[in-house]
């Protein structure tokens, strides 16, 4: 298994809709909201960590290819190989993403783990607006009999047309062509069709990949993600 080249995916990713990553932030602030999103702490500005980026990509993978089944939701591993007699996608899964450091299965015959997600940065031009970089969406919950509003909550989110620069780092061996860097793609094929953050099912997270590279865009866009 000889390294070959590393290619480097890159474009931005521009918000289609509101997005939502939260914090993890449970010290509420006085007129702070409830759900405040992730930001930088230097900067204060949002961002996109590549873990994000990297897991929905990875448990969508896994939710098309019906290893979920097998695995009962947890992220497939090496072990998981043997029980779906070696399924091409569960290869490319592991190959891609890696596998846990709690597997103690031999993982010589996968080889490292290809792919890197960079967190995901302001575009300059978003940097430099003067435009809201934040918003944030009152909610709440409707008795269905009494018609009255209840349990009202205060989201922040990222609101649409904000745009985000992305990098991908996708390790190429010998003998493995471009199948990887397809797979990859159809993944975040994937992605764009569901939803990134919290709250997806409620409209928020919908996002568009823009590539750099003519070549990487065109081979997108021909892909079909099903």
């Amino acid at each position: 298994m000889k390294l070959i080249d590393i290619k480097e995916i890159k474009g931005t990713i521009e918000l289609l809709s509101g997005l939502h990553i939260g914090a993890g932030d449970t010290e509420m602030h006085i007129g702070g909201t409830d759900n405040p999103v992730v930001r930088h702490p230097h900067t204060d500005e949002p961002y996109i960590p590549g873990s994000s980026l990297k897991g929905k990509v990875r448990s969508l993978l896994e939710l098309k290819s019906g290893l979920m089944a097998v695995t009962k939701g947890s992220p497939v591993k090496i072990g998981d190989l043997k029980r779906t007699d070696r399924n091409p996608e569960a290869e490319n899964i592991l190959k891609l993403f890696g596998s846990g450091g709690d597997d103690k299965e031999d993982s010589s015959a996968i080889g490292p783990t290809r792919v890197s997600f960079a967190d995901c940065l302001l575009t300059e031009e978003w940097k430099k607006s003067k435009l809201s970089k934040f918003e944030v969406k009152a909610e709440n919950t409707i008795n269905r009999i009494s018609g009255t509003a209840s349990n009202p909550r205060q989201t922040e989110r990222v609101p649409a047309g904000v745009s985000f620069e992305f990098s991908i780092n996708l390790k190429i061996f010998d003998n493995e062509g471009d199948s990887l860097l397809e797979y990859l793609l159809s993944g975040l094929k994937l992605l764009e069709m569901d939803a990134l953050g919290g709250s997806g099912s409620r409209g928020y997270g919908r996002i568009k990949f823009n590539f750099e590279d003519n070549e990487i865009s065109g081979k997108f866009h021909a892909l079909k993600a099903f």
